[in-house]
């Protein structure tokens, strides 16, 4: 197909030749090869489909929070065909059959790829690290999400097994010891800690949803000592401040002073990436003290929102946090860009259209949402996967 009057990042007229899910050309004034249909735009903005490096999609165990295939539809009307699953479900995913099994059924789908991540220690247990050396070739992320890695040995051998075998360990950094009395230190300690270890190890190392000044500063100060460290930050951390909302997630809602860290890290380059940390409970959990929110459908509003319209960050960049950024993350040389050989996973997106947040009307099987009746600005009105239509906005008219 040819898809005509769109817009680029830049407010650059932009057309896209798309053929057996592929982008072949990008340009303006495409022929419309015959026979093939065209897709208008109607001048709305086209971006690369999005990528979240951090979701839940609680199967198998919690399947009445999310499952696979509401978790998929949720993706996609948030102009997501990628996401990045974490292990913390019911077997623990601590094995290639636990996490093919999750991967073979988005697939089965269709509306959006998925990884599986595997869990550093068996089942969670905090020591046991064998089932690393077995993890076949398309299994290459770890994590030890919503725990975090106590034992400072156990974590230093996961490092050399995960530099030997190529491995990428993902961190919730989080001392659970220090947690109940003073949760900004326990995310700071595990965040130098990994750092360090990435260092010395020469480990990949991203650090998840990342929330606190120091944090952001121990990342960049990494960085520029070699380590081969990423980090992503969520958008309830860019927008929620502590004096905004009492909400329980996981770190915790931070101050203003560390909202403008994470802003900042963002316009250094510190930052990575976008990651969702789409964390569906229900209301029931919710109210005996479960962490965490849905945000897959709201992520790219919240963001174009706090960081477009009112820190003055390029859409471009913005783009590329969501984008190539978390694709460079996940090793998908194949996705992010809007470019010929690239695969034709695009999203359009109305940057003006201002709307409210209706927590009924998400696609997610949970709706606890704190955005429910706030307004943001950047309707997601279609999502392309492969060149195919996985979610359509009732007010796209394309």
């Amino acid at each position: 197909m040819i898809l005509k009057n769109a817009k680029d990042a830049n407010g650059a007229p932009c057309e896209v030749w798309v053929k057996d899910g592929v982008i072949r050309a990008v340009g303006y004034g495409l022929p419309a090869p015959e026979g093939e249909p065209v897709l208008d735009a109607r001048g709305l903005t086209l971006l690369p489909a999005f990528i979240d490096t951090h979701c839940h999609w609680r199967t198998p165990g919690f399947t009445y929070k999310e499952d696979i295939a509401t978790g998929s539809a949720a993706a996609a009307a948030g102009g997501y065909t990628f996401v990045n699953l974490m292990p913390n479900t019911k077997p623990v995913c601590s094995s290639a059959e636990t996490a093919r099994s999750v991967m073979d059924k988005a697939k089965e789908i269709g509306l959006c790829d998925v990884n599986q991540c595997v869990s550093i220690t068996k089942d969670f247990d905090g020591k046991t690290l064998d089932h690393l050396l077995e993890l076949p070739d398309d299994l290459r992320y770890i994590s030890e999400d919503g725990n975090g890695v106590m034992n400072n040995a156990v974590m230093a051998r996961a490092f050399a097994i995960a530099t030997d075998r190529g491995l990428v360990v993902m961190s919730h950094a989080e001392d659970r010891e220090i947690s109940p009395w003073d949760y900004r230190l326990a995310e700071n300690i595990e965040t130098v800690r990994n750092c360090h270890l990435a260092e010395y190890y020469g480990t990949r190392l991203h650090m998840c949803h990342v929330s606190t000044k120091e944090a952001i500063r121990a990342i960049r100060q990494s960085q520029f000592s070699g380590g081969r460290v990423t980090c992503e930050v969520t958008p309830h951390h860019l927008w929620f401040d502590d004096t905004r909302l009492q909400y329980k997630v996981n770190p915790p809602i931070r101050t203003a002073e560390d909202v403008d860290a994470l802003v900042e890290g963002i316009k250094n380059g510190t930052v990575s990436c976008i990651g969702t940390d789409h964390a569906p409970h229900t209301a029931e959990d919710k109210a005996n003290g479960a962490a965490g929110m849905v945000g897959l459908e709201t992520a790219f509003a919240v963001c174009y929102t706090k960081l477009c319209r009112e820190c003055g960050l390029p859409l471009e960049h913005l783009s590329a946090l969501m984008s190539a950024g978390p694709a460079a993350v996940m090793n998908l040389p194949a996705k992010g860009l809007v470019a010929p050989g690239f695969d034709a996973d695009l999203v359009l997106v109305d940057i003006d259209h201002m709307f409210t947040v209706d927590a009924g009307k998400l696609h997610s099987k949970s709706k606890n949402c704190p955005y429910d009746g706030q307004s943001f600005y950047g309707k997601i009105m279609l999502t392309l996967k492969a060149g195919k239509e996985t979610y359509r906005s009732p007010e796209f008219a394309g």
